[in-house]
C-alpha cells in the first residue's frame, strides 16, 4: 500500500501569488490544445529560513543552469523524499546546498507557513509544468552569522551566491509584494547595496556588492530569468519578521521561546556525508 502524507498546520498562514497560474486558468478560456499535462501532480517541498543568533537570515541565489526558477534568491530547500520527516528534509537540503550542518542542541525550529508555488510563475510565461506546496521552516541557530558563514561550502551545481539579510532590508524586500497595484513606500535610509558572497568558476568565492534595487524587483509579466527574490521568499520574509517581532530573544542555551508543542520541540539531526546533490527543483 502506498504511503499517504498528511500535512496539517493548524493556525499557520498559507498563501499563493495573486497571479498564480492555476487561479488564472480558472478565470479565462484556454486556447485549443493548451491542456495541462495529465501526469502533473503536486509535490511537497521544504525551505529553511535559517536565522543566526544576531538575527540575520540566509538566502542563496540559484544558478542560471537550473531548469526551475534560475537566478532567484531563495532560502535553501527542495523536495521532501518519501517517508522523510519535514525537518529532516529541510536540514538535508540546507546541508546539500550550503554545506552547513547545525550542531546538536544549538538550534530550535518552528513552522512559518505554506506557499503554493508554480513554475513558470505566470500564465503569460506558459502553462505550469511544476506545482509545489512549500513549507517554510524557521530554524533558529544559537551561532552567529560569522560562525555559520565560516562553515559554509556552497554546492556550485545549485548555488551561485549567498547572503545574510537583516530585518531592515528584509522588510523592504517583503514590502515589494508581487502583483499589487499600490506601490509601497520604502524607508529613506535603506542602504544602496548589500554584501553577498559569489562563487567563482575555480571553486573559490569573492565578495559581491549587490544593489539593493536588485532585491526589490518584482516578477515580470513575460518570461525572464532576471535576478530577483522569489515571490514565495517575500512571503516567508514577512512571516519571519512577524515572528521576530512577537518573541523576546533568550540567552544562548536557555531553550525555546515559544510553546513547545509536538511539532515545535527542539530537534537535533545528524546527517552522514552523502554524494546526493539534491534535485534542484525548488520553485519560486
Amino acid at each position: 500500500m502506498a504511503a499517504v502524507r498528511v500535512l496539517l498546520l493548524s493556525g499557520r498562514p498559507e498563501s499563493r501569488p495573486p497571479f498564480c497560474p492555476f487561479s488564472a486558468l480558472d478565470q479565462q478560456p484556454r486556447a485549443p490544445g493548451a491542456e495541462l499535462p495529465t501526469n502533473r501532480g503536486v509535490d511537497l517541498a521544504v525551505a529553511v529560513v535559517l536565522q543566526s543568533s544576531d538575527q540575520t537570515v540566509l538566502l542563496t541565489r540559484r544558478t542560471r543552469t537550473l531548469n526551475v526558477s534560475p537566478n532567484l534568491w531563495v532560502p535553501p530547500g527542495g523536495h521532501v523524499e518519501p517517508d522523510e520527516e519535514l525537518l529532516d528534509a529541510g536540514l538535508r537540503e540546507l546541508w546539500e546546498e550550503s554545506g552547513l550542518q547545525l550542531p546538536q542542541g544549538q538550534f530550535f525550529w518552528v513552522p512559518l507557513g505554506l506557499w503554493e508555488s508554480a513554475y513558470p510563475p505566470r500564465l503569460s510565461w506558459g502553462l505550469p509544468t511544476y506545482h509545489h506546496i512549500i513549507l517554510y521552516l524557521l530554524v533558529i541557530s544559537q551561532e552567529s552569522q560569522q560562525q555559520l558563514q565560516a562553515r559554509i561550502q556552497p554546492n556550485p551545481r545549485e548555488v551561485s551566491a549567498l547572503m545574510w539579510l537583516g530585518p531592515d532590508v528584509a522588510a523592504a524586500v517583503a514590502a515589494t509584494e508581487d502583483g499589487t497595484e499600490t506601490p509601497r513606500h520604502l524607508p529613506q535610509d535603506l542602504p544602496p547595496s548589500v554584501l553577498a558572497v559569489e562563487l567563482e568558476e575555480n571553486g573559490g568565492t569573492r565578495p559581491l556588492v549587490l544593489p539593493t534595487s536588485t532585491l526589490l524587483r518584482t516578477t515580470p509579466a513575460t518570461a525572464d530569468s532576471q535576478e530577483r527574490v522569489s515571490t514565495g521568499t517575500k512571503f516567508a520574509l514577512r512571516l519571519w519578521l512577524q515572528h521576530l517581532g512577537s518573541v523576546t530573544p533568550l540567552p544562548c542555551g536557555s531553550g525555546a521561546h515559544w510553546d513547545p508543542g509536538p511539532a515545535r520541540e527542539e530537534q537535533n539531526v545528524d546527517h552522514p556525508p552523502t554524494t546526493n546533490q539534491g534535485s534542484g527543483k525548488q520553485s519560486a
